[in-house]
């Protein structure tokens, strides 16, 4: 039998003994794996945190960037997910047949793409100026494409037996993820440091174009991807989760290497970054390799902190999206950080009030009153690192509306501030809540991800072992309190698509 066959039986074990032994315990366990938790700074400021399991001979590696889309200022909003996509382009080794050619052929696309963007932007555009301009341009593109290796970072980590390679962008945070065999550990130090200490953003005009008809696709043409943008605009007026992580197609469209250049500066600094490594590698291993590639990276002030605090809420706002589409509604109220004592107590109430078929708004808008065929909720929305949204979503049935959605939603949340859920539901949630919790520590990646996520986020990586605890404090009278507090009409944003045949004139 393979070994993965017995690390899955074993901590399908482990699960039904955490449930039915005693708390003590519990925390015993966690303390187990808490303590074979090692972390080190590097003398550049980067931290890097190693849990060794020597289950099976792979290992996943994660690098969390502090920074996403509520970093983004007017002029540059998109620009964290586009430095992503960039990301895979390679280094001034990988990548490239002539580096100091390529280079060359790059700061000239630069200087001739300001050029071009200049004359559109006066009064009267000369069009002939601009057509020859975009043809030297145009010719430019195709002489420095000659000295691309398409895809040469991807295919040596591929090679290298890479089953995680992956990168994701957020209102919060830029992740980049690895799976290697253990014995790629130097390996994925040497490519890995390079990324960070040797950036070519090549091909930054075809990936722009890439990322733009992403944000044609995803919001564009959808309904429901122009109606989020369009809430979250309206829910924050000063906080910048009020734009979309894709950006505005103006600001993509303008955008230049030299932006995503200094927009790397700034935010990418070994400060800024936090490594996680989770497998059959040996912490001693791990941090001298780190030293030895990753401390050559020059060191740099973390980022000043966002500013902004989105203010209190004056009254009830409220957005229509037209489209030919079905209605959908959304209703979402203000919440504070995932930092906050309360944060899961939002996830109780999310949980019980929206999600899943036992749930309070499936019961009654799917089941019972039969008003909409689609219904749930989202804590943590858009992001969590700042103060967020609750919300709560429904999609009519045939012949009924979002005002009828919106008075049942209306009469479950005042059923929350005037009666306590039931001991069987808060117990559901919390051991599904617990479940999910021990399910996240099987996995490498899961775990990696989560180390990181919480050393950023909450201080200290730490505080993952607290969660447990935090699930189980939460009260009947916790929800009924923040209900009360919170999900309120003056604190709440309501969105709507409204399909474009019913809109009266």
């Amino acid at each position: 039998m393979k070994r993965k066959q017995y690390l899955g039986y074993f901590l399908c074990a482990l699960m039904v003994f955490l449930f039915h032994m005693p708390q003590k315990s519990q925390a015993q366990i966690f303390d187990s794996i808490k303590n074979k938790v090692k972390e080190h700074r590097l003398t550049n400021g980067m931290k890097i945190i190693v849990l060794e399991r020597k289950e099976a001979p792979v290992a996943s590696f994660h690098v969390y960037s502090d920074v996403g889309s509520a970093n983004e200022t007017y002029g540059i909003t998109g620009i964290s997910h586009l430095l992503e996509h960039m990301a895979f382009k390679g280094t001034k080794t990988v990548g490239t047949r002539d580096y100091s050619s390529e280079a060359e052929l790059l700061d000239r696309l630069d200087a001739l793409y300001d050029r071009i963007w200049r004359q559109k932007s006066q009064i009267h555009p000369d069009t002939v100026v601009l057509a020859h301009m975009q043809s030297e341009f145009e010719s430019l593109r195709s002489k420095a494409k000659e000295l691309v290796v398409n895809n040469e970072l991807i295919d040596l980590f591929m090679m290298q037996g890479d089953r995680g390679m992956n990168a994701y962008t957020s209102n919060d945070a830029t992740q980049y993820t690895n799976a290697l065999p253990s014995n790629r550990l130097e390996f994925w130090m040497a490519a890995t440091s390079d990324r960070f200490l040797n950036p070519v953003f090549r091909e930054f005009y075809k990936e722009k174009d890439v990322v733009m008809e992403e944000r044609r696709l995803a919001l564009e043409t959808r309904p429901i991807g122009k109606l989020i943008e369009d809430f979250f605009s309206m829910a924050f007026k000063a906080h910048p989760y009020h734009h979309s992580v894709v950006g505005h197609m103006s600001d993509l469209e303008r955008m230049t290497r030299q932006d995503v250049k200094a927009y790397f500066r700034s935010y990418y600094s070994p400060s800024n970054l936090v490594v996680g490594i989770v497998g059959d590698v040996r912490a001693s291993d791990v941090f001298r390799q780190a030293d030895l590639y990753f401390d050559r990276i020059p060191s740099g002030p973390r980022p000043e902190p966002i500013r902004t605090i989105e203010p209190e809420q004056w009254g009830e706002r409220r957005v229509k999206v037209i489209a030919k589409s079905q209605p959908i509604l959304i209703v979402g109220y203000h919440r504070p950080s995932v930092r906050h004592e309360d944060d899961y107590v939002f996830d109780a109430l999310s949980n019980i009030i929206g999600q899943g078929r036992s749930s309070w708004l499936y019961k009654i808008l799917v089941k019972e009153k039969k008003i909409a065929i689609e219904t749930g909720s989202f804590n943590g929305w858009p992001g969590n690192k700042y103060p967020n949204l609750c919300a709560f979503y429904a999609v009519p049935a045939k012949d009924h509306t979002s005002e009828e959605c919106l008075e049942v939603i209306d009469e479950q949340i005042e059923r929350l501030k005037t009666e306590l859920v039931s001991p069987d539901e808060l117990t559901k949630y919390k051991r599904n809540a617990k479940k999910n919790y021990i399910n996240s520590l099987k996995s490498n990646s899961s775990m990696a991800a989560m180390l990181t996520g919480y050393e950023v986020l909450m201080g200290d990586w730490r505080a993952l072992f607290d969660d447990f605890d935090r699930v189980e404090a939460v009260s009947a009278e916790d929800i009924q309190r923040i209900a009360q507090t919170y999900l309120v009409k003056k604190n709440r944003t309501v969105g709507e698509v409204v399909p474009e045949d019913g809109m009266s004139e």
